[in-house]
């Protein structure tokens, strides 16, 4: 093939390769459970301090990490556009239905979008938690960053009762049953004390 026409065709199909998710998945922190590097979990004596973060809440108000001291708190990074963060939505709305009246917090991170389009979402996809929005100077994103980064979006974090990271999904849930599976861990965790 003639070099000039595979130029084009090259292009095309690496700009095809980048734009086919939402990000990439860069090398982690922590000791990989999983070859893709999609799920990592932390053995508890190798958590670090608690992570401290807040923001303003599409809703209104402010939600600050300090308050949820003694739950187990599932953080999921996303924004409205990402096909995945669509996707996994109805799940993680289920998993707060089911775990909500356990006490475990659920929280959304809002990492690109205003406020009018978070709650369009949320009314969209029937997501009944708030979000944080972090669109404006990422400070969330940079609370967590050097103990686990949320390096992909979307991201969800499953935080211990002292709000330490116990574990990570990046990318997409790959179903209700793995994060029901970290959650539970968690709070078997904190049933041991």
């Amino acid at each position: 093939m003639n070099r000039r026409l595979a130029a084009p065709w090259l292009a095309a199909a690496l700009a095809l390769l980048v734009l086919s998710g939402c990000a990439e998945k860069p090398a982690l922190n922590s000791k990989d459970s999983t070859a893709n590097n999609t799920i990592t979990e932390i053995p508890l004596a190798q958590r670090h301090a608690p992570i401290s973060f807040s923001g303003t809440l599409d809703t209104g108000g402010t939600a600050k990490s300090n308050d949820w001291q003694g739950s187990v708190v599932v953080v999921n990074f996303w924004y409205a556009s990402c096909p995945p963060c669509r996707a996994e939505a109805p799940d993680l709305e289920a998993l707060y239905k089911k775990y909500g009246p356990e006490g475990v917090v659920f929280v959304g991170v809002n990492v690109r979008d205003t406020a009018p389009t978070a709650r369009s979402f949320a009314e969209k996809f029937g997501i009944t938690y708030p979000s944080i929005m972090d669109n404006a100077d990422g400070a969330v994103q940079l609370a967590f960053h050097g103990q686990i980064a949320p390096n992909a979006v979307p991201t969800t974090m499953v935080l211990d009762r002292q709000g330490r990271a116990g574990s990570r999904i990046l990318g997409r849930i790959p179903t209700r049953l793995t994060l029901s599976t970290l959650i539970d861990t968690a709070l078997a965790e904190g049933s041991k004390k």
